[in-house]
């Protein structure tokens, strides 16, 4: 590991990533998940992830989120993902598990056939209370240059079932890296929630690990998000941990 890492900037992006999957809680911890529109035929993909928020105003500081998954692609072009656990803590109030997931991968495009790569994210979460769904959808796409890698994903959410309001929601997101090496990607994420008035963006660093005597690695992502605007979060930690293998 290089000596950044071992800076005072990562040591504190490695402990609030760990007090976030540690105290996890909140439904929507794909929130804040840049995803890749790549499908690796035959991969399965163990993850872990979330988020905690840490701000000074009694109605966004102390929520946190988490989820748990597993997902194997089935063919090189689509990976279905379920969410085994989606556990939920709000502002002020205990944390629950809140309910389950099952989100697919489309890659619609081969890589470095067109300008940019193309996917589609398609889901559906059901609430364990017996409340309204949640359909998520959107487009998937990813440009790599040298060792920059750049994602973007405008994802739209729409409530189903009784109770379900009737408006469509709208997030995007953006993931910039460079690739210094395959255990160490520095870069920028930022997300933006118009319906929430959100807008947030701060450092990540990523990376991946060979497992050895096996098929499988193992990756990272840590990340310090900062409120862009009043509405929201003044910081948000984010931490992933996924194991893949063949």
């Amino acid at each position: 590991m290089t000596s950044r890492l071992r800076s005072s900037r990562g040591t504190s992006l490695m402990l609030c990533a760990f007090v976030t999957l540690a105290v996890a809680g909140r439904a929507h911890a794909d929130d804040f998940i840049v995803y890749s529109p790549h499908v690796v035929a035959t991969q399965t993909e163990v993850e872990l992830r979330g988020f905690g928020v840490s701000d000074g105003r009694s109605d966004l500081g102390g929520e946190r989120a988490a989820e748990l998954s597993v997902a194997h692609a089935f063919t090189g072009w689509w990976k279905p993902e379920l969410y085994l656990a989606e556990y939920a803590r709000e502002p002020g109030a205990g944390g629950k598990l809140v309910g389950y997931e099952f989100e697919n991968t489309f890659q619609l495009s081969e890589p470095g056939r067109y300008w940019a790569d193309f996917g589609l994210l398609a889901s559906y979460g059901h609430p364990r209370d017996g409340g309204p769904g949640e359909l998520e959808f959107g487009p998937l796409i990813e440009k790599s240059v040298g060792r920059f890698d750049h994602r973007v994903n405008l994802i739209w959410e729409k409530q189903v079932g009784a109770g379900a309001a009737s408006r469509a929601e709208f997030r995007y997101s953006y993931a910039g890296t460079y690739a210094v090496s395959s255990a160490f990607r520095p870069g920028i994420e930022a997300y933006g929630r118009p319906a929430d008035h959100a807008y947030q963006a701060g450092p990540i660093v990523a990376g991946e690990w060979h497992v050895p005597h096996s098929r499988g690695n193992l990756e990272y992502r840590l990340g310090l998000l900062l409120g862009l605007n009043a509405a929201a979060p003044r910081r948000t930690c984010v931490a992933q941990l996924e194991y893949e293998f063949f």
